[in-house]
């Protein structure tokens, strides 16, 4: 149960940072943050494996700065994502 709240805290902030450097912050609450971080850490670790190749889980450690930093890009990749269905464009 811990490790479920500790993943929703940890979704929350690489979704919120996410929001940040893609201009989104003022239109995203705090439930969006979670789950566009928990979504793109899935979606940076199905990226990350399919481009290195690696069979890697990234689960096994999830506070090392390399499962972190794919959490963010993935956080980003799907911001980058919906601001394109949304908006036309990426910002």
């Amino acid at each position: 149960m811990i490790n479920f709240i500790i993943a929703l805290v940890m979704g929350g902030i690489i979704g919120w940072l996410a929001s940040m450097v893609m201009g989104r912050d003022a239109s995203m609450g705090i439930f969006w943050n979670v789950i566009v971080g928990c979504v793109g850490s899935m979606m940076g670790g199905w990226l990350f494996s399919f481009f290195t190749g690696g069979t890697q889980n990234l689960r096994d450690a999830p506070f090392s700065p390399m499962t972190l930093l794919v959490a963010f890009g993935g956080a980003i990749v799907l911001l980058g994502i919906v601001n394109l269905i949304k908006r036309g464009r990426v910002r």
